[in-house]
């Protein structure tokens, strides 16, 4: 397996933004089939890229000068040694005052999900992503429902600590995080992470889903 290389840094950076998959394609939802290769297919999100109407993450104007101008400023990120495998995850949140406006990052190219609280990174997982017949869209998306126990009604399949993000359904839950598989447009995390993040969040939080621009400590995020 390819590193992801959100996490190939120590202490670098997270990344946010457009851009291309590289590595296998992974198939349909968890459970479903194996790896296919890219040529058979096309990109995730490359069809919802440009119909998404929902604003893309963008870094705040250099230029400005009061905090409210300056959005979301990315403080510190959190340093793992070593890759994480799929089905692993990190929580610390050592370095992060106990309250603050929480961010969720989701970059596609990375396979990587972080959380912020006030602008520390304190949670950091490995993801399962949509399929190009069924692609995770890109985009900022508040959150608009929680709940723990929640079944799909599409596919009558568990979903524990569902946060939802679109009224079709797109939503970050809990899930067997296994190398191979992926969603129907969900945000697939470990369970356990899952709660954690559950727990963390609450509604009109914002989630924010690329595909590989880069923004590092000191940046500022507008859009938030």
């Amino acid at each position: 397996m390819k590193w992801p290389k959100a996490r190939q840094m120590a202490g670098g950076g997270m990344l946010v933004g457009i851009g291309a998959l590289v590595g296998a394609m992974l198939s349909s939802a968890p459970g479903d089939a194996a790896i296919q290769p890219l040529a058979k297919a096309a990109l995730p999100g490359s069809q919802t890229a440009a119909a998404s109407s929902a604003p893309i993450l963008a870094k705040a104007d250099a230029a400005i000068t009061t905090p409210e101008q300056a959005g979301y400023a990315i403080k510190s990120v959190l340093t793992i040694d070593g890759p994480l495998a799929h089905g692993n995850y990190y929580w610390d949140e050592s370095n992060a005052p106990a309250t603050g406006p929480m961010l969720i990052t989701v970059d596609i190219e990375a396979q990587t999900l972080s959380v912020f609280r006030d602008g520390h990174e304190i949670g950091v997982a490995v993801i399962l992503y949509g399929t190009p017949e069924k692609p995770t869209p890109l985009g900022a998306f508040p959150i608009t429902q929680k709940d723990a126990d929640h079944v799909s009604n599409l596919y009558d399949a568990p979903m524990p600590y569902m946060m939802r993000l679109t009224n079709d359904g797109v939503a970050i839950h809990g899930s067997d995080v296994e190398w191979g598989y992926g969603t129907r447009g969900c945000i697939g995390v470990p369970t356990a992470f899952a709660k954690m993040l559950f727990e963390q969040v609450k509604l009109g939080d914002i989630v924010i889903i690329t595909n590989g621009q880069r923004i590092n400590v000191g940046d500022a995020v507008s859009g938030v």
